[in-house]
């Protein structure tokens, strides 16, 4: 009984032909285009014939061609969202390259910006060892 499910499972589920033409489908669908394209290319060799002339062997050239055709298929994914969303972020940013930029030339001088305030410094210096004395005579008192 156990083995049951398992065995219709695998008999009622999708094959992976199926499965590749439902993400075919689907990707055709969301714009994928495939272009087939042929080239020729031409093959040329040169071959020696032996031929025979007034009791001589003579060597004759033939060229020869031979064509091939090689197909091949070009396949045009559509972009992502992120993949465009990160085109335009680049190309903003040519275009603000490619804008006129204003220079300024920076005067070199010094401030201080910020005052340190020691007073916390100290305060936390002197907390600790005031309550440590105050702790100390308080002790004295009560073990007189």
């Amino acid at each position: 009984m156990r083995y049951i499910l398992p065995l219709l499972i695998l008999i009622v589920s999708c094959s992976a032909p199926k499965r590749a033409q439902w993400h075919y489908k689907r990707a055709l669908a969301n714009g994928l285009q495939l272009v087939q394209g042929s080239d020729t290319i031409r093959i040329t060799t040169i071959d020696s014939i032996p031929v025979i002339k007034n009791d001589t062997i003579v060597w004759e050239k033939v060229i020869t061609y031979k064509d091939t055709v090689v197909q091949f298929r070009t396949v045009t994914l559509p972009k992502t969202r992120w993949q465009t969303r990160i085109e335009m972020r680049e190309r903003i940013k040519i275009e603000k390259i490619k804008g006129d930029t204003i220079v300024k030339q920076a005067k070199a001088e010094q401030r201080v910006t910020y005052i340190t305030r020691w007073w916390p410094f100290w305060l936390g210096l002197a907390i600790p060892f005031v309550l440590r004395l105050a702790w100390s005579a308080i002790l004295s008192k009560l073990n007189r």
